[in-house]
């Protein structure tokens, strides 16, 4: 799906600003590290001088022996400024501080490539992602916690967690899909997120959504009256590596929607792209809501775990008001 050029700019301005954030914080701190160890100054300073000498040399046909024991010696200075970062309590890496995304350097571009990351922000962007990135940041594996659970409810979301983390774990190499369905507040869009969360950190394109802004996006496009300017958005929704509709039974549901979600879950299977969806609604409900066809495909495609019980949220808010 093609960006607007607002989008567009707000996308590479975000890889400036990282970029920029980054230059920042590195100059802020060699600046610490200089005044804190001056030898460190002196062997940066040295490095560059043996740099310019071994570039001279490695012009010249008649010297590979200096340009070799130049390179050998700038190894050595470099080994030194690791040596004393760490005998004064930094991290080896302190001046060299992680990028949000490695493989691109923030740039948005691996060689002519695009990267995976800026593809990410695409579909966040275009999807209007942003509320359930930071939703994601905070629900995710390393959040997630048991004590809200008790007896059955707390068995059936131990197995729902673990089946999400080996879906996870396989995703490259076995296809699959997952629905929870139960009651408000028992976990089942907190697992989307943990899975949605885990599969963008290794790369892969995630397009996540309520079943409204679904089918509300879906509907705008098949129903306007000028497609022109606008692109299908059932080509993502097809094709990304992850669709995750949370709340499935909360849009307006009609034939449209009926017919549009047995396309979406026919075509995801017949490509092999997996989907999470998460629901209130009971599998009776599902088959009388979506017709038998669709619920046939979602009771054979899909592993489908019950997460019924109490709602987490209120048990929660109810310990967090008693301290």
């Amino acid at each position: 799906m093609s960006l607007t050029k607002a989008q567009y700019n707000s996308i590479i301005n975000e890889y400036d600003r990282r970029q920029m954030e980054r230059h920042r914080l590195i100059e802020k701190r060699k600046k610490e590290i200089y005044e804190t160890i001056p030898e460190y100054r002196d062997i940066d300073n040295r490095i560059a001088s043996e740099s310019i000498k071994a570039g001279l040399a490695a012009l010249s046909k008649d010297a590979p022996a200096d340009t070799e024991a130049l390179l050998d010696t700038i190894e050595e200075l470099k080994r030194k400024k690791g040596l004393l970062l760490t005998s004064k309590g930094y991290s080896i890496n302190y001046l060299n501080p992680p990028y949000v995304c490695s493989d691109c350097k923030d740039t948005g571009y691996i060689g002519n490539e695009v990267c995976h990351c800026f593809k990410q922000a695409k579909l966040d962007s275009t999807y209007q992602q942003s509320n359930a990135t930071m939703l994601l940041k905070e629900e995710n594996f390393d959040s997630l916690s048991h004590e809200y659970h008790t007896g059955e409810e707390l068995t059936k979301f131990i197995e729902a967690e673990k089946a999400s983390r080996n879906f996870v774990a396989n995703f490259e190499t076995e296809y699959g899909n997952i629905l929870f369905k139960g009651t408000a507040g028992t976990g089942k869009s907190f697992l989307s997120n943990c899975i949605a969360n885990e599969l963008i950190k290794k790369g892969y394109s995630v397009i996540y959504c309520s079943s409204v802004s679904l089918f509300e996006k879906i509907s705008s496009y098949t129903f306007s009256k000028d497609k022109s300017s606008m692109d299908n958005p059932l080509k993502d929704i097809y094709t990304c590596d992850l669709l995750v509709i949370d709340d499935l039974g909360s849009e307006l549901t009609n034939q449209f929607v009926c017919s549009e979600l047995f396309s979406i879950v026919n075509e995801r299977h017949l490509r092999e792209k997996s989907t999470v969806i998460s629901t209130n609604l009971d599998l009776s409900e599902l088959s009388a809501r979506y017709t038998e066809r669709t619920f046939s495909r979602l009771y054979s495609y899909y592993d489908i775990y019950d997460l019924s019980g109490n709602d987490v949220r209120i048990y929660k808010k109810r310990i967090e008001n008693r301290k």
